[in-house]
């Protein structure tokens, strides 16, 4: 046998080599993010196609995944998430539920992670940590409980609630189409739910108990947001006396009298905002201008007689003007949205906006570079300063969620009905097998634009384009691997392992390695890479190919270990005020138990 699968290998070693060096440079590319996710896929199926002779990628296949089953399932559920946020549907019921918790912690924890678990076996867990985000904030604020205590918590239990169904999560839409192909066997509506709720109800326990204890009280309940941003010692409003010598100086011409390491946020004349055209704005006597420096320069301007310095620094809107209704505000840009992957910078965010950015929190860590030149990435929780119309813009701007509630979104309440009918009805016809899951979830889409529950403009900004395209590229490497024999070839490998343990525990190393490789890439590409791998693997073992495939689908949903593995932990990263090393060590140790619990439910519930 080994000499037979030593001769075949040899026969195709080249195209194992050439589908190692693609999967090399992928891995590079996903890892390091030097282009968005979405363009590497893409270009990494112009390769394939180039590569035909060595990848097996006809022009046909490489464009397959566009048509793919998945791929049309995932951008229809979309627009039915969005059908469920415009209605308020999820937003009632949240407060409803979190009203009965009062200032109790740990009911306000379980009442998070029930509400989250529960809703993201059916809508995206996206929207729902998008929805949730304010209104668990609100709930710390108004009962004094550090929101670093719920955030965590809200972002696992929608991961983990995401496993309910076969509609929970993208992955394991694409999961399911890939089994089909490879072994015959796709996920029904309700396939893993036993095991779905196994996980979550195991994850809550542990977020509960041990995991409670782990995650720290990093933002005090008492701190407000220039505080939690570290602002005091770095923004400060001056005066300029009707003797200075910057009256009838321009904003830009004091900036540069003042150096590089000042900059001028906004001007208030008379009750009035001016942020706009700042740079030739004319200063007047007695005109207060917003600054933004490092402590020592700001110490360095105290003794200058031109300005005349605030008491206190500039915090909360009531400290500023209620004339144009302005009010600090986190901003969280939303994981790799269009706008990140244009290269904003703080200072066209401003423009565009109209809200000056006066702190930016990146990975736990305030950025302490000139803001007007900062670049805006995915995850970035923003302090911005921003008037009613600006705070308008951001909570009808998917790319953005206000990390507080401000003033609340108009929404669809009387379409209520009807869209939690349409989400119950596509459940249930694809349950019942009468239609494919695309068909009825394609027909659920329109029904939304139907019935004004999404308006058609809505449509198109409800997509999250880069998933699409992401599930687009991934597909045919995927197929590749399998065409060529590189999967077959590190199954050979890896099976090697099952020789000294326990097939149980095998099961659970694999699970491990497939987590591993989804915190270092994405989980649609985990899932396509590690699948057609998982089969051989158990092909190789004499293993029943099904289990293999529920281990890897998953392990690649539960990205808990980094905030960076999955874009509703990066989300939660900057309001939570967390640090890099929080997630692991809260993440680490659910991981391993999930690793036995979802391995011994497969074992128990289908055998391996």
């Amino acid at each position: 046998m080994d000499v037979l699968l030593s001769a075949h290998f040899l026969a195709i070693e080249a195209d194992i080599l050439v589908i190692f060096g693609i999967l090399f440079i992928a891995f590079v590319l996903f890892t390091l993010e030097p282009i968005p996710i979405d363009m590497a896929a893409i270009g990494i199926v112009v390769v394939l196609v180039v590569l035909e002779p060595w990848t097996q990628v006809t022009p046909e296949l490489g464009i397959s995944g566009f048509s793919n089953p998945a791929t049309l399932t995932v951008l229809a559920m979309f627009v039915l998430s969005e059908g469920i946020q415009r209605t308020g549907a999820i937003r009632i019921l949240g407060d409803r539920l979190l009203a009965l918790t009062g200032d109790d912690e740990r009911k306000q924890q379980a009442a998070t992670i029930g509400l989250a678990g529960g809703t993201a076996g059916f809508i995206n867990n996206t929207p729902v940590v998008a929805m949730l985000i304010p209104m668990v904030s609100d709930l710390a604020d108004r009962t004094n409980t550090s929101p670093s205590k719920l955030l965590i918590p809200l972002s696992y239990a929608a991961m983990l609630g995401g496993m309910l169904t076969l509609i929970g999560t993208s992955p394991n839409l694409l999961a399911s189409d890939i089994s089909g192909r490879l072994i015959g066997r796709s996920f029904s509506m309700f396939e893993f739910t036993q095991l779905g709720v196994l996980v979550l109800v195991t994850g809550a326990i542990y977020l509960l108990t041990i995991g409670h204890r782990l995650i720290p009280e990093r933002v005090s309940p008492d701190d407000e947001l220039a505080g939690q941003f570290q602002l005091r010692g770095y923004v400060s409003e001056v005066t300029i006396p009707a003797n200075s010598r910057f009256v009838g100086d321009t904003v830009g011409e004091i900036s540069i009298q003042l150096g590089r390491d000042v900059e001028i946020l906004r001007v208030l004349r008379r009750g009035k905002v001016i942020h706009r055209d700042l740079e030739n704005r004319t200063i007047r006597p007695n005109d207060r201008l917003l600054f933004r420096s490092s402590g020592r320069t700001l110490l360095d301007l105290t003794t200058s007689r031109d300005l005349e310095f605030a008491a206190a620094p500039v915090t909360e809107a009531s400290d500023v003007t209620d004339a144009d209704e302005l009010a600090l505000v986190e901003v969280i840009l939303v994981p790799e949205p269009p706008i990140a992957g244009e290269s904003m910078t703080a200072r066209e965010f401003e423009r565009q906006f109209g809200s000056p950015i006066l702190a930016i929190h990146r990975q736990g860590e305030r950025l302490r570079q000139r803001l007007s030149t900062a670049v805006l990435r995915g995850g970035d929780t923003l302090l911005v300063q921003s008037t009613k119309e600006a705070r308008e813009q951001f909570m009808a701007d998917p790319n953005f969620v206000l990390a507080q509630e401000i003033e609340r979104p108009e929404y669809r309440r009387s379409k209520i009905p009807i869209a939690v009918s349409i989400v119950a009805l596509v459940v249930s016809v694809a349950a019942l097998d009468i239609l494919p899951i695309v068909i009825t979830a394609l027909a659920g889409m329109a029904g939304m634009v139907i019935t004004g529950c999404v308006k058609p403009e809505e449509v198109y900004t409800a997509v999250e384009w880069n998933v699409i395209f992401l599930l687009a590229g991934v597909i045919p490497l995927g197929i590749s691997m399998e065409e060529t024999g590189a999967a077959e070839y590190l199954a050979y490998q890896i099976t090697l392992l099952a020789d000294v343990v326990p097939l149980l525990v095998f099961l659970m190393v694999f699970y491990l390695l497939t987590t591993i490789i989804t915190e270092i890439i994405t989980n649609l590409a985990s899932v396509a890479l590690m699948l057609p791998i998982a089969v051989d693997v158990a092909t190789e073992l004499g293993s029943d190919p099904f289990s293999f495939v529920l281990i890897v689908t998953f392990a690649a949903s539960t990205s808990l270990m980094t905030p960076i593995g999955y874009q509703t932990n990066l989300m939660v990263y900057g309001r939570g005020g967390y640090e890099f090393t929080d997630f692991i060590r809260v993440g680490v140790p659910l991981q391993l138990l999930l690793a036995v619990v979802t391995s011994v439910g497969i074992y128990v519930f289908w055998g391996v």
